[in-house]
């Protein structure tokens, strides 16, 4: 279904204790409803052999969460939308397979879960959509069951801990200043650890571009309302 507009949908504004009360159980029981009530299955722009639940309104799915759930304290839709990163290491697993074949596969920020979904196409043993939002822990699995395929999910932060996995995907990740770092530093001790790293990534601002080596690139067509282009060229790294 198409995304409902503002005011619409599960989560209407409410006021009052009691009613807050209500509104948060709601979001804890039915954030699969919320997520078909406002979105639509589409193909990926890149990836289109894939199915996900998107947005395809996107500043009305936007500001109803960042409205409404934001009063709850949960975190704008990354969740809802194919982001260029994420479709370019999609792209890529799906075209070389042993990248990931019978291996154990982490997605990390996974957001929709379509990395570790193409992962599985591609013929890995397993793979772990890690978000720390629930409703992508919910998306990834929703959308793993559209493509035949299951994942599984988590909604712990893996950063500076030991990655239970032999391939570890990052899409989109290197977009905030004191985050960056982080990941960095965690993805060279991983890679130090015999762990295959893969990055795929628009050019976000704070991507360490002298630490890594393009393998490959495309054009990917994404959503104006969130991008600065409705082309946006998207690379796969590893670390150099």
């Amino acid at each position: 279904m198409a995304p409902h507009t503002h005011g619409a949908g599960l989560f209407q504004r409410v006021t009052g204790s009691r009613q807050q009360a209500r509104s948060r159980r709601s979001v804890i029981s039915d954030i699969p409803a919320f997520i078909r009530e406002n979105t639509r299955v589409l193909a990926a722009s890149h990836v289109p052999e894939l199915q996900l639940y998107l947005a395809d309104d996107a500043v009305s799915l936007w500001q109803l969460t960042e409205e409404q759930l934001g009063e709850l304290g949960l975190p704008p839709p990354f969740w809802a939308f194919a982001w260029a990163g994420g479709q370019a290491l999609a792209r890529y697993v799906l075209d070389n397979p042993e990248t990931v074949r019978g291996a154990r596969v982490l997605d990390v920020a996974s957001g929709s879960g379509l990395v570790a979904i193409a992962a599985m196409k591609a013929g890995a043993a397993s793979a772990l959509a890690i978000d720390i939002d629930r409703f992508a822990a919910h998306a990834a699995l929703m959308n793993a069951a559209l493509n035949g395929v299951e994942v599984e999910t988590n909604d712990e932060d893996p950063i500076g801990k030991p990655a239970q996995a032999d391939v570890i995907l990052v899409g989109d990740l290197f977009y905030d200043r004191d985050l960056a770092p982080r990941v960095l530093a965690w993805l060279i001790e991983m890679q130090a650890a015999g762990k295959r790293v893969l990055i795929g990534d628009p050019g976000r601002t704070y991507l360490p571009r002298d630490k890594l080596v393009q393998i490959a690139a495309y054009d990917i067509p994404v959503t104006r309302a969130l991008e600065d282009a409705e082309v946006k060229r998207a690379a796969v790294w590893r670390l150099g």
